[in-house]
């Protein structure tokens, strides 16, 4: 009988001691979740993270582990709640043109994510959005989910985000902000909309589990490896970005990256530092 933890190691390309991180930190994480108190299904479970945190494998993971304890898991990512890319053109000629760019507060169809749990709380099929970043455009594939799900994993880089406080924009952080927002329209309307349908999105969490780097070069690092993969996947996608575009496009989440590494942990139910290698660190941090 094969296992199914070996077998989406292999699936994934880890290495055979990615086991050690499943035992240490994914099959207790999956424990605690399952523990949770049942007072609705879907409990949503946020797992916050910066790019190339490992949040879409953990929720694989945990997916298969809360299966073993016969709960149901299904992830959803903020990813997969992008405008497409007209709808996000038209945000950027009608309001902002860095709003062109897929990423921040205000880019996600946020109504989607609220209708697709207010769906599963009342045991709807329902059809979830995939988003096709080679192509940077929603995908016409969609999964279709039906029958009961006791766990919704809510994961993406800006999940349970909250606002900065409003002096905390007026200074621009990177070029791209001097530059491009020299009036600070684009990070305030981000700002608000933290106040508005994200807020009731992350309202909906019963558990925030935040996947926490060292700091924003992590970040940097970790998407530039991300973009190699998705160059080496999709050689002939168009919307592939080489070094100076892949900076600019990480200066888009600079300022929400910084606030959320310095006030998310103390709030977070669950923080797991992230090391180097893109795996959890262990408690001897090593």
């Amino acid at each position: 009988m094969t296992d199914p933890i070996a077998e989406l190691i292999a699936d994934e390309g880890l290495p055979e001691s990615y086991m050690d991180v499943v035992e240490h930190h994914w099959k207790p994480l999956a424990t605690r979740i399952a523990r949770l108190p049942a007072t609705r299904a879907p409990l949503v479970v946020g797992i916050n993270g910066a790019q190339g945190s490992g949040k879409s494998t953990a929720c694989k993971f945990l997916e298969v582990l809360l299966a073993r304890r016969r709960v149901r898991a299904v992830t959803l990512s903020m990813d997969d709640l992008y405008l497409t890319r007209t709808e996000r053109q038209t945000l950027a000629r009608e309001v902002h043109p860095l709003f062109a760019t897929r990423g921040v507060p205000g880019t996600h169809a946020v109504a989607l994510g609220l209708s697709i749990i207010e769906d599963m709380l009342a045991g709807r099929a329902l059809e979830m959005p995939r988003f096709d970043k080679a192509a940077d455009d929603r995908a016409a594939e969609v999964t279709r989910i039906t029958g009961p799900v006791d766990v919704l994993l809510l994961e993406g880089w800006c999940v349970g985000a909250r606002p900065q406080e409003a002096v905390a924009l007026a200074a621009p952080i990177n070029d791209l902000e001097r530059n491009e927002d020299p009036d600070g329209t684009w990070r305030s309307l981000v700002n608000h909309w933290l106040t508005q349908d994200y807020a009731r999105l992350f309202d909906q969490i019963d558990l925030l589990v935040m996947l926490k780097v060292e700091d924003f070069d992590a970040v940097r690092r970790n998407r530039a490896l991300q973009e190699e993969k998705l160059r080496a996947s999709h050689p002939h996608a168009s919307e592939t970005m080489d070094d100076a575009a892949l900076e600019r496009f990480c200066a888009h989440y600079e300022r929400l990256t910084r606030h959320m590494l310095a006030e998310m942990p103390a709030r977070a139910d669950v923080v797991i530092p992230i090391g180097p290698d893109q795996n959890p660190i262990d408690q001897t941090g090593e």
